[in-house]
Order: C-alpha cells, then structure tokens, then sequence
C-alpha cells in the first residue's frame, strides 16, 4: 500500500486505515493479518507520520508493508523521495518496532531479547533493516550499482536510550542506524539528510515497478559460498537460526554442552541456503562439520557443483546412514538437511548381520555431534518409513536431556515469494484447512491451467530460464533399452514422454536421475517426486495423475492408479498412510517452481474441478 505522511494524516480513521492495509497484506499473500499486526499499524504508523511532517517530508511516499522481491516477507515501510545532495531516487527503509524494552542475547551476535514477546530471540533490528536493504540491492534492477541510494533505520518510538542499553553498540554503519522516542531529533535529520522535500512518486513508481534480478541459484553459487564468501543474503529468522547454530558452536567449545537446532519451513524458505550459510562459515573456521540428507539427488548435486574440483569439499556431503559408526559428539555440527527423511533406522537389506544393531537413526545423527541442526518440512514426508517430524525429533532430545531450540521459516516460501499460491496448494491438497479456494492470481507468481499435455510442455517450453515437467508415479518406469535410449512411459493420448532416468548413470544425452533437476537435458524427461524433491527451478509443470480425482468438491486418492512400487502392500502402507503420503507428493510436485507453475489433471472431474477455481488461469 502506498501513501504519503500528508494524505495518512488527513485520514481521521485509524480503524479504516489499518483495515485497508490489512486487505492489501491479504491480497498479496492470501492470508488475514493477525490483531496484532494491526495493531502495531494502528500505533507505529502515525507517529512516523507526524515525524514526517515535522522534518519536512510530507510529500514524499510511504510504502507500507512493501513485499521484498522473490519473497514473502515485508519491511514495515520504505520511504521513497528525492536525495537533497544528487537529485537521484532515494530510499530509507523503515522498521517500526513498538518495544519498551530490549537486550542483546548471548545466545548470538546479533540476536536480542524483548521483553513482553514470547518466542524465544529476535533478530536484532538494525540488523534486520541492514539486510532488506542489502537484499532490495541483490534483486532490484532499478538498484544494480547505486547502493547507496538505499539506506534503513530501526525506529523504536517507544523506548528510551537506557530501555535498550547495548543495542545500539551493534550499528555498523551510516545505512543502517537506530534511534529511540530519545532520539526522535537525530532521526529527523537522518530521514532530511538522504530524503528532500519534494514528492516521491516517480521515485516509488521506479521501484515497484523494476525488473527483479534472477534469483541466486543455490548450486551455482554454493561453491563460492563454502570456499570464499557469503554469497546469500539471510533474511530475519534465517539469520536468526544461522546465528543460534553459530552461538551453541561457540559455546559448545567453552563447556560439556550440547545442543539441538530445529529449523522448519515450507518450499524455498531458505532451509538449504542456511546450510550452506553455515558450513561456508565452518569450512572458514576449520571447524568440524558435515552435511548429510536422504536423497541421493540432493547429495550428489551438491558433491558435484559445491565439491567440484575439491575432494575435500566433496567429503562434507554425507548420507544419514553414514553415522552408524560415528564417534559420540566426533564433531562440532552436523547438518541435517530435508531431515524429513530421516528413516527408522540406517540399515536396509545390504547391511551385513553384524552391523544390524537396532539401532534408530535419528539417535545416530544427535549423537554424531555437539550441535545437531534440523531443517525439515513435514509436508515433504512422501515415503513409507520417513519419520523426520519436529515433534518427533525434539522428544527424543528432550529424552536425552538435550536443550532443544526451534526456528521455524514459515513466512517465507520460493514460488517467487507467493505465500498465496503456497496457501492455495495445501488447501486444495486438504493438507490445510477451509477447504478448496479460488485462485484469482498473483503479481508475482504464474499460475496457468493446461487443456493438455502438450499445452504444458509448450507453456513451459516457451519460458526462459530453468523449466521442469512432473508427474504423480502413475505410469510404469521401464529400463532404458539396450541402444541408450529411453522408453516413452508416461503415456497420455497420443503425447508420450519417458521418465527421467532410473539410475545414476547417464543414458545418452539425459542426465542420471540424481542430476535431472539441475542438468540442462532434465527438460523433456518426465521427473517423480524422488528426483524433484529438494530442487527448485523457474518454472513448473505438473502433471497430477489419475491418483487423484474429487468427489463432492474434494480432492480423494486412487490408489489402483498409483504405480509407486513404495505403496503396494496395503499391509506396510495402509490407506490412510497411502491417502497422506500421495497428498503430501503433489504438494512437493507443485510447489518446485520460483516464477510460475503449470498444472494438468489427467482425471476429467479433477481437470472440471480445477477450471472452477483457476478460472482467470486458462492458457
């Protein structure tokens, strides 16, 4: 939403207000902002208002709850206007906090404490402003090579200097300052030194309407993010688990201690950047640390773009079963990425008798190291036997007589930062409540509805950057014939297209399966779940198989159609496990993809029912 500190004033009701920028939060992320939220607008708002007015600034433009690009997360208010000195677009991005009183943590460099605030440490918030405005700068062309035209302040109108005694020994820099209700003369000058008294709309219309920069690729700059330097930009919570992580190591050191992070979050909220961010940080520190998951495409994508040409580098990218012999406490950190796929235990049928002890994995991993981390998304557990649950992990700490803290992410998704559309899956999935809703776009997210399977792979083909097809495991999954080629499975009328490949070897020009998300000849390849999950690229096409249909209005499974040789036996997989695991697959499927998705139902009532609700998203 945006206004000016003139024309908010001139508005006599504060409720009317709050309400509007109320509807814009929800338009834009599809979800109703909490009381307290509004609240805080209620109060935080005017009084930046008036200090506008009083230094000046009435005319220049406020953008309120301002979306940062390829997220879903919101800096309070960014100012835009005209800078006094050059006469070039200038921004100052606001965070109003509304704190009586706060202190640094010791559990972080940049964490604090907040009295009243339930939920454990938050990000210091100069250090929050500090990288919304770094972040704007990393995604914003209209910002490429003017760094400085952006700049942001902590504002906490309501405390004194002595309520927050020794944040303020944490400002870096001119660009990101803080200042209390004590210093509200300072902060006046702040704002008339970098804003001049004219208006701000062109300023404001530049930036929302500047190209947003190709997102950071994970793997393309992993590399350079283990060997010399953080290449992301960690955002609020994400700084934060990254920080508590960093403080347990410290203090890990310093005494018998040890201690769990869990960290929770949907697609693309960040979960695998903060590995990175950490072993980057570790890896400089000569600390002892490894990374571990489930998959061996994770895995092995990793080895090959962060690890290539280091052996050294390849050795930090484990398997979970790779600590049945590891030494107690053997390391600093180890990181537990896509923990939801944390089985019952590390054998499987090869693991020699000797070997076979019992023993749970998930005991395997706690005991491996001093600090533990838990990146995980339980909408994400889709086989039989995965048992990685924030709930189940923390009991059994607990049960150790381990400390145990949570991050959880939820507020920021990938789908090119759509909550909205993210909010729309788990509903139409049943995986949320309220049932099935209508999906009447997003400015920032494509979603189209395909007549066809070729209209998919058209859409898709058309698009520039990264671009996938997906299915449900509906269809049989040959082996490639003898002359390298591969078998057209994935039959529908007369479009047909081969899985990816099975195995992990290449067959001819396609990719081997654990590199079909990443490798330039996955496009034409049909991927499952197993080889999607934990990838992300620009655009997704989804094909939901005939395991789906809907009966009065919602979605049901169909398990005669599902052909996942994981789901046969009713006995180890019972129709109610099989229901939620098939529900929680598509959720992965349709939720790969960072500029747009495209969907294709093969059963016609689901093909019906769809239309019914994307009806602004036919292609």
């Amino acid at each position: 939403m945006r206004t000016t500190a003139e024309s908010l004033l001139a508005s006599s009701m504060e409720t009317a207000l709050a309400e509007a920028i109320a509807e814009h939060v929800k338009a834009s992320t599809g979800r109703r902002p909490s009381p307290s939220e509004v609240k805080s607008w209620q109060r935080s708002l005017p009084v930046l208002a008036h200090d506008l007015v009083d230094a000046g600034l009435h005319r220049i433009e406020m953008l309120i709850e301002y979306k940062l690009p390829l997220t879903s997360k919101r800096a309070d208010v960014v100012l835009a206007g005209v800078h006094p000195r050059t006469g070039e677009d200038s921004y100052v991005v606001v965070e109003l906090k509304q704190w009586s009183h706060a202190e640094p943590s010791e559990s972080g460099e940049h964490l604090v404490i907040v009295d009243g605030m339930p939920g454990g440490e938050k990000l210091h918030p100069v250090e929050q402003v500090r990288r919304y405005c770094e972040y704007m700068c990393d995604f914003l062309s209209v910002l490429n090579g003017k760094p400085h035209a952006v700049h942001g302040a902590a504002y906490l109108h309501n405390a004194m200097d002595l309520d927050i005694d020794g944040l303020s020994e944490q400002v870096r820099d001119e660009r990101s300052r803080l200042f209390t209700r004590q210093r509200r003369g300072e902060f006046l000058r702040y704002l008339s030194e970098r804003l001049a008294d004219k208006p701000g709309a062109e300023a404001a219309d530049r930036l929302l309407s500047s190209a947003v920069a190709p997102s950071k690729q994970l793997m393309t700059y992993a590399s350079k993010e283990i060997r010399e330097r953080e290449q992301f930009t960690l955002l609020d919570e994400q700084q934060v688990a990254y920080e508590l992580v960093m403080g347990a190591v410290n203090k890990a050191r310093r005494a018998d201690f040890k201690q769990v992070v869990i960290v929770t979050g949907g697609p693309g909220s960040g979960k695998s950047v903060i590995a990175l961010s950490l072993l980057g940080e570790l890896f400089r520190q000569v600390r002892s640390a490894l990374h571990a998951t489930g998959s061996q495409s994770f895995t092995q994508t990793m080895r090959r773009y962060p690890g290539r040409g280091s052996t050294r580098i390849k050795n930090l990218f484990k398997y979970f079963n790779s600590f049945t012999d590891a030494e107690q406490n053997g390391m600093d950190v180890l990181i537990c990425d896509e923990a939801h796929r944390i089985r019952e235990t590390s054998t499987n049928r090869f693991t020699a008798a000797a070997k076979r002890t019992g023993r749970s994995q998930l005991d395997e991993l706690l005991s491996a190291a001093r600090v533990p981390v838990f990146l995980l998304d339980q909408h994400q557990v889709v086989r039989p036997g995965e048992l990685g649950t924030a709930t189940g992990i923390e009991h059994y700490a607990r049960a150790k007589g381990y400390d145990v803290r949570f991050v959880s992410l939820d507020e920021q998704f990938r789908c090119g930062g759509s909550r909205k559309y993210e909010q729309w899956v788990l509903r139409l999935l049943g995986l949320a409540d309220g049932g099935p809703m209508e999906w009447d776009g997003d400015e920032n997210f494509e979603v189209q509805l395909a007549d066809s399977p070729q209209e998919l792979e058209a859409f898709l083909a058309a698009k520039p950057g990264t671009a996938r097809m997906t299915a449900g495991y509906c269809w049989p999954w040959s082996d490639p014939r003898p002359d390298d080629t591969l078998v057209n499975d994935v039959v529908i009328g007369d479009w047909a297209r081969p899985w990816n490949v099975k195995k992990d070897r290449a067959v001819g020009d396609y990719p081997p399966s654990m590199l079909w998300a990443s490798e330039k000849n996955g496009f034409g390849q049909v991927g499952c779940v197993y080889t999607a999950q934990g990838f992300e690229y620009d655009w997704n096409g989804v094909i939901l198989g005939p395991d789906l249909s809907v009966r009065d209005g919602r979605l049901v499974t169909v398990r005669e159609e599902n052909k996942d040789p994981a789901f046969r036996s009713r006995k180890s997989v019972p129709d109610g496990d099989f229901d939620q695991l098939v529900r929680n697959v598509y959720k992965v499927l349709l939720t790969r993809g960072m500029r747009g998705t495209v969907i294709y139902a093969v059963d016609p009532e689901l093909r019906s029912h769809l239309a019914s609700l994307m009806r602004t998203a036919r292609l």
